[in-house]
């Protein structure tokens, strides 16, 4: 009762940060299953992914509200990162954890530097208009960050809302919109989906995990809508760091 009762405060706190800058929440979820009930790691990611999809709902009914989500974008971006999560679920078997993680911490925290650098980027949507190889290599990295997703699931929150920012021209506030939307929801739900049907679930911890995402999820798209894009850039530049720190730290 005790260790349900944790992990449910553990889901709703990293739950609540990582809608409120974009993604993170299994950076503190998914070693806090493992530290807890002692499961194999593909057995704690599926556990984990199967709630992040509930994080990703909670957010998308608070942001759906107000946020404005362009259908064609959005389209895009699932037919093309969903085919990615879906390979990158079948691939994770081949996947060296600890090397890719310790790659993936090294990337994020360069996000976060460039992020600090670049003072004006994403506080403001700008109107970005894009060639046609522009358009392809921008959906080239949605696959790729789709296909990380689905085999290592950290960071990848974060990875896509840069990227709206960068390439796209989003601002914070409009990128993590988007994020929470595609990513939370519907990359997280793919990714359960396969990584499920092949994998085992613990089911017993799941009610803790589904409800703290769910509402986490919801307070932090709550609070990302009542504040502006300076102050989430501020929260998503720690967010990274932290993460990408964690990332190299638990491998070395």
């Amino acid at each position: 009762m005790l260790e349900h009762l944790s992990l449910f405060l553990i889901s709703l706190i990293s739950n609540l940060f990582s809608a409120f800058s974009g993604g993170g929440a299994g950076i503190i979820q998914l070693p806090a299953i493992l530290l807890l009930f002692n499961l194999s790691f593909v057995t704690a990611l599926a556990s984990h992914k199967i709630a992040t999809v509930a994080l990703g709902l909670g957010a998308s009914l608070r942001f759906l509200k107000e946020s404005n989500i362009e259908r064609k974008f959005f389209f895009e971006s699932l037919f093309i990162g969903g085919p990615g999560v879906i390979l990158g679920a079948n691939f994770i078997g081949y996947v060296d954890d600890d090397l890719a993680q310790i790659a993936l911490g090294v990337l994020i925290i360069l996000i976060s530097i460039y992020s600090y650098i670049q003072k004006e980027i994403g506080l403001k949507d700008t109107n970005t208009s894009l060639n046609l190889s522009e358009k392809i290599l921008g959906l080239g990295m949605i696959f790729l960050i789709g296909f990380i997703n689905g085999s290592l699931s950290a960071g990848t929150g974060l990875f896509f809302t840069i990227w709206l920012v960068v390439w796209y021209g989003m601002s914070y506030k409009h990128a993590i919109a988007y994020t929470l939307v595609i990513v939370g929801l519907f990359y997280n739900a793919i990714g359960a989906i396969t990584l499920a049907s092949y994998v085992s679930v613990y089911w017993y911890i799941l009610p803790a995990l589904i409800i703290g995402s769910l509402v986490g999820g919801y307070m932090g798209a709550h609070i990302a809508l009542s504040k502006d894009s300076k102050t989430i850039k501020r929260v998503y530049q720690i967010v990274t760091m932290i993460v990408g720190s964690k990332l190299i730290y638990s491998q070395v």
